[in-house]
Parts: C-alpha cells; sequence; structure tokens
C-alpha cells in the first residue's frame, strides 16, 4: 500500500512503504499536507519521530499495518500525534520530544484520545485501544498491562521513552496474543458515529443541569415550548413522509434560541419514553467557538461537581466529552463532510468520492444525525469566502484545499443534509443585524440556496423574518416563487428570557443605531421597567456602578469592539482571542483575576455573542462616531492616527459589533464614552493625538439627547 492522500491525516502509508522511504520525504509529505507555519521545533519534533520510528516498526517491516501521523478525530478537532494499526490494535502514540518526566495532563491527554476514538470513531469502537506516552528522555518503561476502569478495551495509559518504545508495543501484542497480521480496513476514512454509552451519558448530564440554567432566564417557558413543539412537529412530518425540511427561527438577544437549540436537539435524541432512538439523532452546532466552550465547560463543570459530591470517581474530561455528544463546532461538521467530496470538483458539481467515505446504512454517505441545529445561522459564510478560504487551504493543521469550491457555506450544510437518501431537517437559529465579520452571508444566502439549489425542501419560516433587520427587509420578495414556503408566529421568540424587565431593550437598541424618532421613548419605557441604562464618561465611576449594582453571585464585565484600539489609559485590556480566555473570563468566579468580575479585561462581540452577564459597561471608542445625524465608521492604523472605513459591507459589520454589545446585559448597563485627552504639551502639541476629545463628544451629546440618565 503506497501512501494515501487524505484530509483526515497529514500523513499516512504502510509500514514498509514508510520504512523504506527517505525520512525526510516523509517529512515532505507532512509538510505538504500541513497548512499554517510549521515552527522549527515543530520540524524537528516531526522528523525525530519519523527517523524513531522507522527504527522501532522494523520488526513488523512485512506485516499488514499502517502508520498515521497527526489524525484529525472527526468532528471534535483533536489530533494525535500517531496511530499504529497493528494486528488489529490501535495504539495512540503521544511523543513529548526532549521531555524527561511524565506529566498529569501528559497521561489525560492521551488517554482523552484513545477515550474519543472509543466513544465517536466507528471502526474504534469494538477495537483494543492502547495509548502510549513517550517523553522520549523517560528513562524507563511501563511493565504492567492493565484495562482502564471504564472497562471498555482501553489500557491504562503506558509509559517509555524512545529506547523502550520497540519492547513496549511488542509486548502488548505478546499480552493480547495478536498474532493474526492485519490492519483495520478503512479505519482513517472511518465515520463519527457516538457509541450508546456516550449517548446515555450526554443525556443525563443534560438532564442534571438543564441550559436553561446557564441563561438564567427569569420569565416563563410559554413562548419556548411552542416554538420547540413546532419545530418536533417539523421533524416528525418530515420523518414520516420522507421529506427533507429546514425552519428559521428568530427571536430578540436573549429570547432563548440557544436553549431551544439545545432542547430540540435533547428532545429529538431521547423520546418520550426516554430511550435514544438512534435513527433519530439531532445535533446542535455553531460557529462561536467562545459559546460553544462556555456552554461546554459549564456543563461539564456542574457534571463533575455533582459526580464528586456523590462519590462518584469521574473526571472533568470526561463530561466534557459527554457534552461533545450534542454540542459541536460547525467547521468541525463541515469540513468533515468536505473531506469526504471528489477534488477538485468538476463542472461546478459537489460529488461524494466513494473512497474518501464510507457509507453507512441509515445514513448514507451524510452524517449521522437527521436532524442538525445551526445556531447563529446569519454568521454563514458567502460563497466568496469559503471559496477563498478552502482555495489557499482550509482548516488550519491538515491543509484541505479545494481550488474551485462552488457554493457559499449555507448551501453546502444544506448539501450535506442533503446526502442522506431518507429524510433531514435543518433547523436554523437567526438573531437579526447581528453579521458581525467579514464575509457573514445573513439570511439571504440560506434563501437563494434553497431556490436554485434546493427547491425539493419544505421551508419553514419565522413571520418575523420579513424585518428589515434580516435580509435587508427582502426575505418576502426572495421568496416569492418558492412553492413550499410556510410562515409561522411560532417561529419567533419575541420574549427575552435573559430578561423579563428588559423585553424592549432590543427595538430601543435598534432605535438608538438607527436614529428613529422613537428612541427616547424607547429609553424611558426600558428604563421604566427596572433595567438601567445609565451614562458616564469616566471608567472609575462606570466600574463602581457596576460593582454597586451587582449582588450575590451576579456577574459584570467591560466589553468592547474588536476593532477598539485605545483603552489602555484607561486600565483596560482587551481579553485576547482565545476561547479558553472565553471560558474564564465567563465562568471564573469573583476570586479569580480571570474573571469579567475584575473589570481588568474587556471581552469583544466576537466572545460575546450568544452569552451574556447580569451587568455591563459598553466602553466606547472612536471606531464608531455620531456625525450630524449619522454614523461613521474609523479604524486606527496602530500607531498614530484613525483612518476612515469607507467599505459599506465592513461599515455594516461594525454597526452590528455595537449591536451585539448592547444587548449582552440581563439586568442593566452603564455606556462609558470617554472625555479623551484634552492636554497640550509645552510645545503646544495635543498630548495624545489618538484621543482627542472631538472624537468622542459628538457620540456623548448623541446619547444625551435622548435622555440617558447620566451618573
Amino acid at each position: 500500500m503506497a501512501t494515501k492522500r487524505t484530509n483526515r491525516c497529514l500523513y499516512n502509508s504502510d509500514f514498509k512503504s514508510f520504512i523504506e522511504a527517505d525520512p525526510y520525504y516523509v517529512l515532505g509529505c507532512i509538510h505538504d499536507a500541513f497548512h499554517g507555519q510549521a515552527l522549527t521545533t515543530t520540524d524537528e519534533a516531526w522528523f525525530g519521530e519519523i527517523q524513531l520510528l522507522q527504527n522501532v516498526l522494523l520488526p513488523w517491516e512485512n506485516e499488514e499495518a499502517e502508520i498515521i501521523f497527526e489524525y484529525n478525530i472527526p468532528r471534535l478537532g483533536k489530533r494525535i500525534d500517531v496511530v499504529l494499526l497493528l494486528r488489529g490494535i490501535i495504539f495512540c502514540l503521544e511523543f513529548k520530544v526532549g521531555q524527561k518526566d511524565a506529566l498529569q495532563s501528559d497521561v489525560e491527554q492521551v488517554m482523552d484520545y484513545a477515550l474519543d476514538l472509543k466513544n465517536f470513531h466507528r471502526f474504534s469502537h469494538d477495537r483494543i485501544i492502547v495509548p502510549i506516552l513517550i517523553p522520549t528522555k523517560h528513562k524507563t518503561s511501563s511493565s504492567l498491562f492493565v484495562p482502564s476502569v471504564y472497562d471498555d478495551s482501553i489500557y491504562n495509559p503506558l509509559l517509555t521513552g524512545e529506547d523502550g518504545l520497540q519492547h513496549i508495543i511488542d509486548s502488548v501484542l505478546r499480552h493480547e496474543n495478536a498474532t493474526l497480521h492485519g490492519s483495520i480496513k478503512n479505519w482513517i476514512i472511518g465515520p463519527y458515529t457516538p457509541t450508546p454509552t456516550i449517548i446515555e451519558a450526554a443525556r443525563s448530564l443534560y438532564e442534571n443541569h438543564s441550559v436553561e440554567d446557564i441563561t438564567r432566564h427569569e420569565a416563563d417557558k410559554v413562548t419556548t415550548d411552542a416554538t420547540i413543539a413546532f419545530i418536533l412537529d417539523v421533524i416528525s412530518h418530515s420523518k414520516k413522509n420522507s421529506k427533507k425540511s429546514i425552519c428559521f427561527i428568530t427571536g430578540v438577544p436573549g429570547a432563548g434560541k440557544t436553549l431551544v437549540g439545545l432542547d430540540v436537539a435533547v428532545k429529538q435524541s431521547y423520546q418520550e419514553n426516554g430511550s435514544f432512538n438512534e435513527d433519530d439523532g439531532a445535533v446542535y452546532l455553531s460557529g462561536n467557538g467562545p459559546l460553544v466552550a462556555v456552554l461546554t465547560e459549564a456543563l461539564a463543570r456542574d457534571n463533575h461537581k455533582k459526580a464528586k459530591a456523590k462519590g462518584e470517581k469521574k473526571k472533568l474530561s470526561d463530561s466534557q466529552r459527554e457534552v461533545k455528544k450534542f454540542i459541536q463546532i460547525i467547521h468541525q461538521y463541515r469540513d468533515n463532510m468536505l473531506a469526504k467530496i471528489k477534488n477538485p470538483v468538476v463542472d461546478g458539481k459537489l460529488e461524494i468520492d466513494p473512497e474518501k467515505a464510507i457509507k453507512l446504512q441509515q445514513s448514507g454517505y451524510g452524517e449521522v444525525e437527521h436532524v442538525a441545529i445551526f445556531d447563529e445561522a446569519q454568521r454563514a459564510w458567502t460563497h466568496q469566502r469559503i471559496a477563498n478560504y478552502l482555495k489557499r487551504g482550509g482548516t488550519y493543521g491538515n491543509k484541505l484545499k479545494v481550488p474551485n469550491f462552488p457554493m457559499s457555506e449555507a448551501a453546502f450544510l444544506i448539501w450535506s443534509l442533503d446526502q442522506r437518501e431518507d429524510w433531514a431537517t435543518i433547523v436554523c437559529l437567526i438573531g437579526g443585524g447581528q453579521e458581525i465579520n467579514t464575509g457573514e452571508a445573513g439570511i439571504s444566502e440560506w434563501i437563494a440556496a434553497l431556490n436554485n439549489l434546493f427547491p425539493h425542501w419544505d421551508v419553514y419560516i419565522s413571520d418575523k423574518l420579513t424585518e428589515p433587520e434580516y435580509a435587508e427587509g427582502k426575505v418576502n420578495e426572495l421568496l416569492a416563487n418558492n412553492p413550499n414556503v410556510e410562515f409561522s408566529d411560532k417561529l419567533h421568540l419575541g420574549v427575552s428570557l435573559r430578561s423579563f424587565r428588559a423585553e424592549r431593550l432590543s427595538g430601543f437598541v435598534h432605535s438608538l443605531l438607527s436614529f428613529t424618532q422613537d428612541a427616547a421613548s424607547l429609553y424611558q419605557e426600558v428604563v421604566s421597567h427596572g433595567y438601567p441604562v445609565v451614562l458616564t464618561r469616566d471608567m472609575d465611576k462606570a466600574r463602581q456602578w457596576l460593582r454597586m449594582q451587582a449582588r450575590g453571585t451576579q456577574q459584570t464585565g467591560i466589553l468592547v469592539s474588536k476593532v477598539s484600539a485605545r483603552f489602555k489609559p484607561l486600565a483596560v485590556h482587551v481579553l485576547p482571542q482565545s476561547e479558553d480566555n472565553a471560558v474564564h473570563w465567563f465562568l471564573e468566579d469573583k476570586t479569580d483575576v480571570r474573571s469579567s468580575n475584575y473589570l481588568e479585561e474587556a471581552a469583544t462581540e466576537i466572545q460575546v455573542q450568544g452569552l451574556e452577564v447580569d451587568f455591563a459597561c459598553v466602553l466606547w471608542d472612536a471606531d464608531m462616531r455620531f456625525d450630524n445625524g449619522k454614523w461613521t465608521f474609523w479604524r486606527f492604523n496602530g500607531k498614530t492616527q484613525w483612518i476612515p472605513e469607507k467599505n459599506p459591507e465592513t461599515q455594516k459589520y461594525m454597526l452590528n459589533a455595537y449591536r451585539v454589545l448592547l444587548t449582552r446585559a440581563r439586568q442593566g448597563m452603564v455606556i462609558c464614552v470617554p472625555k479623551g485627552n484634552g492636554n497640550i504639551t509645552p510645545e503646544g502639541f495635543p498630548e495624545d493625538s489618538t484621543r482627542l476629545p472631538f472624537l468622542y463628544d459628538c457620540t456623548y451629546s448623541y446619547f444625551k439627547s435622548i435622555g440617558m440618565k447620566e451618573i
């Protein structure tokens, strides 16, 4: 078997071809498949692993066995350093090059890989899996071979240095009496399918800590219950009649769209008798990395705490794994489907490559779930953005190059579900006016795909999608010639669950940003219903106000736009773009300096979209300024001045960023428009020309003009 090209790894080969290859050739193959710039240390590590394994695997050179470098576990976004498929056994190797000692975190890492394969990779469910940690300078090797406490054919992690690796592999083969030669056919393209064990654990976890607790809503569930019931009826009708259907759900910020999506995912997967229906499963998908990370961690931490209180021996990573059964990143779902297509694309038509995919009895070449719930569907990419992304080699890690990709992301996601040969339902959760990144298409791209490529799909759509925030108010026009459309008021979540006192907040924010005449009256209405919105020009006063408002475990936080640039003089640090940072910012308590409550680090619209705090400070920079009845938009050049932003599409995203920031607080907010710096140097020049008072004064005056109370 020669080296095969696949998007699931950076390199794979039979043992003989690998052992006989020039190490630099193998390294070149890895480089060719890698997207991103490999560091010198990474290069050295890969080269060292290649040379070591070419010697280690010599005793099995002539066997039917397979080696795989940097294997991507389907849909989980994790990569295993090296997988060996030898005599029907799966060896997971995690190298720590140059390291002498084994850290607990390293042992847990390689064990997690083994568990993820066992729980989510179809061709690993019934196999023996052996995780091996290799700190290359370690001097001893494991001598005991015992199954893990999970009783699932997984070994407890084995430990060895580079000198003992060959012996430990041989010892495992002897221990298992593994004498029959053979790899595992099609293992490398084995599909994502959760085991019943992980599915039942996920249900238990969800039931023990409802996402309702995370959203902390204070209103009744009448609206969400009606929406969930409508969607489940559509799913049932689609199944009964072998139809493909799509539902578009709208809602004001905080109305419970995420809650609805997760409830549908769980209720669809677990029928009335409480048992899992393997053929009717659903998955909740979001392109919002911070949202997925925070939801996953919040559920997992709570489950782990409750298990510990009961005396159960359960790791936090086990709880996290259970959550990932039904909460996943949309890009990993998308890329798992992209790995199955014929490439290059011929005549603009996507087709499955049967050599890259396994056809399953129920789902065919589609994914395993019948129902996919896409949160923040308005953020799906335009055709131009995803085509450019895939042309240069998409996903970080594995170079997924598709030079002539023919679809928008929305169209591809519909196409992915359309690969099922029986029935499917898509649920799109949509926030109005919340496209915040260049290349986010909004709802119009979904509708165009349905009209042009998937006319056989039934369309169920919120009656509020005709409003200006959605597709510029052209939804009716776009759907005029589609005969399969049904509008329903049950697909709109109009009551804010985030704060029952702020049902009109969304309307006020829309009015504030679009300069409608009712902004002042809407402001008074919001405030009179117990939702304070106050104004200041002093960050110390803003912090003091937040601390005075928050009681008990109520959460505060500072919010800024990602384009903001001049907040260092105010002792505000912008939170670095990392999912781990978002998790700490949202979930740590008031004793942890990483917590939002310390009011030192400010989160951007990217990190808070779909999430919320109790009381927020929206810190307004000079990137968006009021000027004679309109907004003007600016970008800082990183050195000396603000540059006008004239691209209309970018201006829309910048406006939407503030729309998101102004709707993140459950119970109240302070808007801080800084005074700037009007000081003059002895030579007669501005002390800080990037923060001159006039950059902020007009915006402050506009907010005062609609009656905002100043503190």
